[in-house]
Order: structure tokens, then C-alpha cells, then sequence
């Protein structure tokens, strides 16, 4: 007969006694293996732990922003791999000579030994593959739609300098008279420019093209402007007598221009309300920031506050020609892998003989009384204008660079006396005099 002893107190009190002697060794595990962990860190513990923290941050914040590893560690780690293959090889290849003699040549190979290496032996390239690319510079893709006679050329020649010393791919269109495009005229353009390998820097005489609304990858925009004055007086003159490559050059670059036109006073042109110095041929710099509406080739708000908006939204940067060094200089803090060094360029001898034969010939200042009709006629030029040159002054005093108003060298005085009364950019906590004279009280109207 089997007796039940589950109910015993004896076996009770024997299961209660193991339940808590398995309870106790457990903990004793427990506690043995956190005491290996060591709870207390001295002060000198955790800045060794912090500080290695951030070599680690840096070093992989260096990694990313330089496009990778070095190419010497690539060529080290390359050469270790071929030596120590080769090393291994060489070592078979001789203790199996009397058995694979016509394989000791194929294995043979350079390191240590002194040997010619195999070409393609790497053991980098058979473990993982091709070397992977070069992670591209942000941003990789720019677009500068050149504004005419705002020193586009001498931009021009220090990217052809700067392509060369930093390898990049720089696209400089020879198309000059088409500025407006059709609309597939438009998208054949941005596949083409989209296609170009990055990085890159295209540049061409074109109103802006907006990628996005034909859904191709928006590039970042740049330019510079000038005084809506000046842009127009060189351009005049450009047109007719060149510049000093050459004064034989305008007869090649306008054939059918006629003597009365080429030697038209500009006081006359100005005064008699000419085309070429009315609207819509004055209003000039807008349309390149617009884009390629119609409605942004007729002078007018819309036009303006349109070309503003497209400034705010996608371009980097746009300069004004009179503070060019501060230009060149913000570009170089802004996209390095492009504009690096370009300021010391700039300022060399030997730029300076290239840069001088630019500059337009027979130039001169029309009468006052032409140049306050000019100004009416310009006036969206100029509301855009004194836009851009405070945005400009705004980015510089972000950036740490003393912000100052220069007139025009060539502004007439009373042009000169207009840009000094023009405020300076305002900070968040100024506000503008309410007794300052308006600058265009003077204005006389056609």
C-alpha cells in the first residue's frame, strides 16, 4: 500500500528549505557577476571615456565630410594585402617547386622578395571588390546662370583656374543671345545638365529654370549682380567699341549694326526714349531670377516679388559685383571644393593681366538729366538691386564679415549721394528712421 507523504509537514518544511537554498545560490550568481562590473568610475576614468567619445564623433565626422578615407590608407592597406598575398604565395609556390615548377613563375612576386608584381593582385580588390567611390561634396550639382556684363567673364576665368586645381567638371556654355526657352527647349536643357557627372559647375546666359516643376534634382543656384546702371551703360558700349581684347571685336560681334546706331549719343538714345534704352530692353536683371514666365519678362511687381521669392528658395548665394572680394570670399567659405583659394587667385599678377583685358572701352557717364530718367525707368531693377545688396549684407554679417555700403565706382554723384542715404540691413531689434528723406523725392517723370 503507497503512502501519501506530499501532505507531511517534515516534506513541506524540505521543499521550503531547497525553494530557498536555490533562491540564495541564485542570487549568489547574480551578485557574483555584477560584482565583476566595476560600479565606481574615477573622474580621471570618465573624461579617458569622453574623450575618446569625441576623437570617435570627430574622427567619423572628418571621415564623412572628406569623402571617405584617405586615399594613403586605401594605398597602404592596398600594398599590405598584395605583399602578404604574395608573401604566402611565394612561400607554397618554392616548397612545391619539384612538383608545380611552372607555377613558381605565376606566384612570384615583388614586396619583399624584389619580384615584379602580378597586375590586379590585390587582395583589396579580390576580398571586397572595386575601391567604392568618392562620397560627392554637398552640394555636388551648381548652376550659375550668369547675368550679362555683371563680371561674368572674369567669374568665368578664375572656374576655368579653379576646375583645374580642384577637379571638378565645369560646363561653360557658348550660347550668349538665348536666354528664354520654349518649354521643351527648357526640359532638354535641365536633362542635359542633369546628366553632367558630379560635381559640377555649369554656367550659361539663362533665365532661371525651375527643375523642380519638371521633377529633375533642383542644383543649387549662384550669382551676382551690379548696379542696374552701370550693367546698362557697359552693355551700351560693349555692344559698340568692345572691350581691350580687342576694339575690332564689336565689328565681328554686332556685323549689321550701322554707323548712326554704333555712334548714337546715350544722352540721346536716354532722352529720345529709344528701344534699346526704354522698357522693356532696361529691364534686364530681373528676368534671369523670374524664370522663364512670360509675365516675368514685363516690368511690374509681379515680376519682382517673383524673382525675389525664387532668390530666398534656391539660390545659395548672389553677390554684388562693386564688394567682388567679399564675394570670392564668401563662395570660397560656402562651397570650398569649388571656390577654395579663389580670392588668392584673384589677387595674383598673373590673374590681373588676364582680368584687365575685360573691361569695356569708351565708356562714359550720360547727363544728369539722362540718368534720373534712366533711374524711373529702372526702378524695379533697383528695388531688386538694394534687395540683393541687403540679403548680401545680411550673410556677411552671419558669417562674421564687416557689412558696408560702397557706391558704384563709376555711379554719378548724385547716384553716389542715393546709396549713401540707403539704410543699412536692420537688426531684429532695429527700426527704420521715420524723419529719413526719401530717396526718390528727386525723381523726374517723362
Amino acid at each position: 500500500m503507497m503512502k501519501n507523504f506530499s501532505g507531511s509537514p517534515l516534506h513541506g518544511n524540505n521543499n521550503n528549505q531547497t525553494h530557498s537554498n536555490h533562491i540564495r545560490e541564485r542570487n549568489g550568481r547574480k551578485s557574483g557577476f555584477l560584482s565583476v562590473l566595476p560600479w565606481r568610475f574615477s573622474l580621471r576614468g570618465y573624461g579617458f571615456c569622453m574623450s575618446a567619445l569625441f576623437l570617435f564623433c570627430f574622427g567619423s565626422l572628418f571621415y564623412q565630410l572628406n569623402g571617405g578615407p584617405p586615399k594613403i590608407l586605401l594605398d597602404i592597406r592596398q600594398y599590405l594585402g598584395v605583399c602578404w598575398k604574395n608573401h604566402w604565395s611565394f612561400k607554397t609556390a618554392t616548397s612545391r617547386l619539384f612538383i608545380h615548377k611552372d607555377r613558381v613563375d605565376r606566384h612570384l612576386v615583388s614586396c619583399p622578395h624584389g619580384h615584379k608584381a602580378r597586375k590586379g593582385s590585390s587582395t583589396y580588390l579580390n576580398d571586397h571588390g572595386s575601391i567604392p567611390p568618392r562620397v560627392l561634396p554637398f552640394p555636388s550639382q551648381v548652376v550659375y546662370n550668369r547675368v550679362g556684363k555683371c563680371g561674368s567673364r572674369t567669374v568665368v576665368i578664375l572656374l576655368r583656374l579653379l576646375a583645374e586645381k580642384h577637379q571638378f567638371n565645369l560646363i561653360s556654355s557658348d550660347i550668349h543671345n538665348k536666354t528664354r526657352l520654349t518649354k521643351h527647349e527648357q526640359v532638354d536643357l535641365m536633362k542635359n545638365i542633369s546628366k553632367i557627372p558630379p560635381p559640377f559647375l555649369y554656367t550659361r546666359h539663362v533665365h532661371f529654370l525651375n527643375f523642380s516643376r519638371f521633377r529633375i534634382e533642383e542644383p543649387v543656384y549662384i550669382n551676382i549682380i551690379r548696379d542696374p546702371i552701370n550693367r546698362f551703360l557697359s552693355n551700351y558700349f560693349f555692344r559698340r567699341f568692345g572691350d581691350w581684347r580687342g576694339e575690332q571685336n564689336h565689328l565681328i560681334r554686332t556685323p549689321g549694326m550701322k554707323d548712326d546706331e554704333r555712334y548714337l549719343d546715350i544722352n540721346v538714345c536716354i532722352l529720345e526714349n529709344y528701344p534699346e534704352c526704354s522698357n522693356p530692353r532696361v529691364f534686364y536683371i530681373i528676368p534671369y531670377f523670374c524664370g522663364q514666365h512670360p509675365q516675368c519678362r514685363e516690368p511690374g511687381v509681379w515680376a519682382l516679388e517673383r524673382a525675389k521669392q525664387n532668390v530666398m528658395e534656391n539660390y545659395l548665394i548672389v553677390g554684388i559685383l562693386e564688394e567682388l572680394e567679399d564675394v570670392l570670399l564668401m563662395l570660397e567659405r560656402l562651397l570650398p571644393h569649388y571656390f577654395a583659394g579663389v580670392l588668392n587667385i584673384y589677387k595674383s599678377p598673373e590673374y590681373k593681366k588676364l582680368g584687365n583685358m575685360t573691361g569695356t572701352v569708351r565708356k562714359h557717364t550720360p547727363s544728369l538729366e539722362a540718368l534720373k530718367v534712366l533711374y524711373h525707368r529702372m526702378r524695379y531693377e533697383y528695388d531688386f538691386y538694394n534687395f540683393i545688396r541687403d540679403q548680401f549684407h545680411l550673410m556677411k554679417r552671419k558669417i562674421g564679415l564687416k557689412s558696408t555700403a560702397k557706391p558704384p565706382a563709376y555711379a554719378p554723384a548724385f547716384l553716389r549721394d542715393l546709396a549713401l542715404r540707403t539704410p543699412q540691413p536692420l537688426d531684429e531689434d532695429e527700426e527704420l528712421d521715420s524723419d529719413l528723406e526719401d530717396a526718390n523725392s528727386w525723381l523726374v517723370h517723362p
